[in-house]
């Protein structure tokens, strides 16, 4: 399997993942043109994409999916609330296979295993995508772990985790109190912290790529992040697992497993 971060922050996500034929994008928070052209930046025409798979409805992982699934003709796989409660950003779909949250699915040769996950939408998903033995977890907005989330991360080959905040920089930032709290708030985001604490529970032998994701550009600090999943690392025995920090302004190269 191969990968790239498309786009990670608060103003948009997506990720792009293949194997030898199958082309999977996971949200698409961009404008169509924009995802069309980080996909054209690490090789990938946006027309030979087989399906787009929804997380959730916030408008930072939906803004493009419509578009990009009007133009080529893409199925569109998400969850019945978040269908329901993206509809209008999302606008009317050419294909939709609607899901349920805790199902697997099997586009192609990849298999998407869906499970529920603490955030502040409809019915946001974590997800494990998996093919020939490689396991690639996916889990940014997400307020607190659970064991549900641990079970499902625990044998993951690579792991895409929110690193969203440092709760000093939020404490002290410039953002609304409500806006502090909601981020906080156990159905929020991640703090360095708790990423960290959630990759110790999950890391085994042979995780070989850790990305971090989501990072708030106002609240958090790239050096923080780092040394929040590398000190982890280092005492879980893993100096040799990767770490990638997914960037909000350009796609990320590409990671083979």
């Amino acid at each position: 399997m191969k990968f790239s971060i498309l786009s990670s922050g608060s103003r948009g996500n997506s990720c792009y993942l293949e194997t030898g034929d199958t082309r999977v994008l996971v949200d698409a928070g961009l404008s169509g043109i924009e995802i069309e052209r980080r996909l054209g930046a690490v090789g990938v025409p946006a027309q030979s994409l087989d399906a787009i798979v929804v997380t959730h409805e916030h408008s930072d992982h939906i803004k493009g999916v419509g578009v990009l699934a009007r133009r080529f003709k893409l199925p569109v796989y998400a969850n019945s609330q978040t269908l329901k409660i993206g509809e209008k950003t999302l606008g009317k779909l050419p294909v939709v296979v609607p899901i349920q949250t805790g199902e697997t699915l099997k586009i192609k040769n990849i298999s998407v295993e869906t499970f529920t996950k603490c955030h502040d939408a409809a019915d946001p998903m974590g997800l494990v995508l998996s093919s020939n033995g490689v396991k690639i977890g996916l889990v940014t907005d997400m307020g607190r772990s659970t064991r549900l989330a641990e079970d499902r991360l625990r044998a993951c080959t690579a792991l895409i985790l929110e690193f969203n905040y440092d709760p000093t920089m939020l404490s002290e930032g410039p953002y609304p109190l409500y806006l502090k709290q909601r981020i906080h708030s156990s159905e929020g985001h991640l703090s360095n912290e708790q990423a960290g604490e959630l990759l110790q529970t999950v890391s085994h032998d042979n995780l070989k790529w850790v990305v971090l994701a989501h990072l708030s550009e106002t609240n958090n600090d790239r050096d923080k992040a780092l040394y929040a999943a590398r000190t982890v690392l280092d005492r879980c025995g893993l100096a040799q697992t990767r770490i990638l920090i997914g960037q909000q302004d350009e796609a990320s190269p590409f990671i083979g497993i």
